[in-house]
């Protein structure tokens, strides 16, 4: 994560996150952290706010019925954790988040997996409308705890050039 701390004022600082346009670089890495711990409660709140009544995610008596011998992490919440594990190292900067593609769910999260997450730069190119801005498109790996990958996704970012927002 690219950390600047700025001057604001006399013996007064300013931590400033993120990644200017210019600052990635296609075949980088970036490495997020902190990890993050899926707890039963953070599944079950995600699930009931986001509507999804399948109770594979809530039930647990369901869930022991199933081949997964218990309950499963609903998928939306493991692409919205692993994305918000990435923001501060490739859009914190972000004017827009274009879209995610390609999204793949390559093995189970269970309550108790604690997740960690990379992002590689796949790509950037200049915005043909917005010429203060760039794209930048990433793939997002999530892993758990015992380093199987389980979610893989695409997305891509409208982010600011350095000269243009300072």
């Amino acid at each position: 994560m690219v950390r600047r701390i700025n001057e604001v004022g006399e013996g007064r600082y300013r931590e400033e996150y993120g990644r200017y346009y210019e600052d990635f670089e296609v075949g980088d890495v970036y490495e997020h952290r902190p990890k993050r711990t899926i707890t039963q409660d953070d599944n079950v709140r995600f699930t009931l706010l986001t509507m999804n009544n399948h109770p594979l995610h809530f039930d647990d008596t369901y869930g022991e019925d199933t081949e997964f011998g218990e309950c499963l992490v609903n998928s939306t919440l493991t692409l919205s954790v692993v994305t918000g594990m990435s923001v501060s190292d490739v859009s914190y900067k972000t004017v827009a988040n274009l879209g995610w593609d390609d999204v793949r769910l390559t093995n189970p999260v269970f309550h108790g997996d604690t997740l960690s997450a990379e992002s590689e730069v796949l790509g950037k190119r200049e915005s043909e409308s917005r010429p203060d801005d760039g794209i930048v498109t990433v793939e997002t790996r999530g892993y758990k705890q015992t380093d199987e990958q389980v979610i893989e996704f695409e997305r891509s970012m409208l982010i600011p050039k350095r000269d243009t927002d300072e």
